[in-house]
């Protein structure tokens, strides 16, 4: 499993994390679900976002708009999973 860690890289969330199974949407559905998802994010709490692919321009939303991320890639199916919270938390 190799992992990829956004500034401030998310730590694991206290409660069950809210997924966004994206492996079978086609673009630009998962971005917008995510940005969406992510006006409600409280602080504490984790968005996972399940994709097919590594979502390189998530990523500079992410940082730019103050979210922690971490992403790791599931050899077993080839799934990435983007974890999502609030910076500093």
């Amino acid at each position: 499993m190799a992992e990829r860690a956004g500034e401030g890289a998310a730590g694991e969330a206290a409660g069950a994390p809210r997924v966004i199974d994206a492996r079978d949407m086609v673009p630009p559905e998962p971005m917008e679900r995510t940005l969406e998802a992510l006006d409600f994010l409280e602080r504490g709490e984790e968005l996972q976002l399940w994709l097919n692919r590594e979502p390189f321009p998530l990523y500079r939303i992410l940082n730019t708009n103050g979210y922690a991320y971490r992403t790791e890639y599931i050899e077993d199916d080839g799934r990435f999973i983007v974890h999502i919270r609030h910076a500093g938390h």
